[in-house]
């Protein structure tokens, strides 16, 4: 369901996180009792996932703790501009280093294989957890 005020803000750092065929981004609708501790991005499966700018890329990240969902547990712990994010259900290109603004960062992992009919999506949570909603 596309949220209007989701819209990217030409003043948000976060602003430029997006795949190639991205065009909004939408609050994510959390199942049960669970807190949704991001946003996420509207993406389509096998989506290239380009920088927002300047990133160091301080390893991987994994959204799920076990084993679970192997096809989709992927992601990366990104810094830059202040800011120290984690982009998961992402098949990094590297897990090191540095990347420019509009770089790839990766792929977009299939979730449609491991939940059909959900809306694909890069979720994009913050390292402390807060609120990202306001860089966007």
């Amino acid at each position: 369901m596309h949220n209007p005020s989701a819209h990217v803000e030409s003043s948000k750092k976060l602003q430029n996180i997006f795949c190639i065929t991205a065009a909004h981004t939408r609050p994510h609708q959390a199942g049960g009792t669970r807190k949704h501790m991001g946003l996420d991005i509207v993406c389509t499966d096998g989506d290239t996932v380009l920088a927002p700018f300047h990133v160091k890329i301080n390893g991987p990240a994994s959204p799920y703790t076990t084993g679970v969902n192997a096809a989709i547990n992927d992601g990366l712990n990104l810094s830059g501009q202040g800011l120290c994010f984690k982009l998961f259900y992402v098949k990094p290109v590297e897990t090191s280093g540095t990347v420019e603004q509009g770089q790839e960062l990766g792929t977009m992992l299939p979730m449609q294989e491991v939940y059909p009919g959900i809306t694909s999506h890069v979720h994009v949570q913050m390292c402390n957890k807060s609120d990202p909603t306001k860089y966007f």
